[in-house]
């Protein structure tokens, strides 16, 4: 039986086409895939992410066990609520997972984890936390709503009572408590907004409130597209247990500036793949697992979509090192071979494009 978010009815009464994705129940559109996108991209739309895992940590070994843990370091976060984007790796350095974790206060973290890896992810971190005192408390008890596009710190404050001086004052990749609920900026789309954290018995009123000032709902459709277009990769497709950061395009959420031995780092070596972006110059859509050949040898599509802010198809690529931007390369697209051009990503960034053809 698929598992279900607290907004599930909410979703259902709103006319939304359901699918299973990873063994929950979701929304992958409520009518247009498109018109949900380009409603992030220019105004603003909010997304049920409760599948998605809060974790709380603390302990006084809390700390040191996080900077063995993670390949980015949180001893880099040294304001209350300001957050880390790392990945968790195991000791060959393939991505067990991909997180963003918040310092709340001293010895206390707040961790958002995957939801498809959830389990994995809890055991390895039970594994590692073995004899230290640090204490890992999933957090069932939460929903969490994000509200993205260019509007939607207007539309948070609009929506939720008290928030006007937390929504227009929050840096980027900084949260902050307001009562018991948890307000971070940060976003899986590429456009400004916030990921929200709150007592699931309140998600639905707040999710009411939220379509009452203007914010439309969007599901997992428009989600992939948008974090596509802003060259976010997504677990299980562009990153996985055997692949390095390194060669995942996340070399810069490693840190490696100093001695610190944390798990998989011995195991990061030269890559001899890169993750690059593509922009088809034929017509046609990319899909995962469509072979690029380049002039150093052949590569594979991770990610692949239409693009509705480009008007044309895009993918990010694993591909062999060297492969310089601007090469055009073939992708095999069912019986053809298609011309598309190796660029730099984000595609797409604050709903204006990035790319140069």
């Amino acid at each position: 039986m698929l598992r279900q978010t607290v907004l599930n009815a909410v979703h259902r009464a709103s006319g939304a086409k359901m699918v299973d994705f990873g063994g929950w129940d979701m929304p992958l559109h409520y009518g247009s895939q498109i018109s949900e996108h380009n409603k992030v991209r220019a105004e603003a739309g909010m997304f049920d992410v409760s599948h998605m895992r809060v974790v709380d940590l603390s302990g006084s070994g809390v700390r040191d066990w996080l900077r063995h843990l993670l390949a980015n370091d949180v001893a880099r976060l040294t304001v209350p609520g300001r957050a880390l984007y790392s990945c968790m790796l195991n000791p060959q350095g393939g991505v067990i997972d991909d997180l963003i974790v918040y310092w709340v206060g001293e010895d206390r973290y707040r961790m958002v984890i995957n939801a498809a890896t959830t389990d994995k992810d809890l055991a390895w971190m039970q594994q590692q936390a073995v004899g230290l005192t640090v204490d890992i408390r999933p957090r069932e008890d939460l929903a969490m709503i994000a509200v993205q596009g260019p509007q939607a710190r207007e539309k948070v404050w609009q929506a939720l009572a008290g928030s006007r001086a937390v929504s227009e004052t929050l840096k980027p990749f900084h949260a902050a408590w307001l009562g018991d609920w948890f307000i971070a900026r940060t976003g899986y789309t590429g456009e400004d907004g916030f990921e929200i954290m709150l007592p699931a018995a309140q998600a639905a009123g707040f999710w009411q409130s939220l379509a009452a000032a203007g914010v439309a709902p969007c599901g997992l459709g428009a989600r992939d597209t948008l974090r596509l277009e802003a060259g976010m990769n997504l677990y299980g497709q562009d990153m996985d247990e055997t692949t390095t950061p390194l060669e995942t395009g996340l070399g810069w959420t490693v840190w490696l500036r100093d001695e610190r031995d944390f798990i998989g780092r011995s195991a990061l070596v030269e890559p001899r793949r890169q993750q690059v972006g593509l922009v088809l110059l034929d017509k046609g859509v990319m899909r995962a697992h469509g072979e690029v050949q380049t002039s150093a040898g052949n590569g594979e599509i991770t990610s692949g979509s239409f693009s509705p802010s480009l008007n044309r198809s895009i993918a990010l690529a694993r591909v062999p090192a060297g492969v310089p931007i601007g090469e055009i390369v073939r992708i095999a697209v069912r019986d053809k071979l298609l011309a598309a051009k190796v660029v730099r990503y984000p595609f797409v960034r604050n709903g204006q494009s990035q790319i140069d053809l």
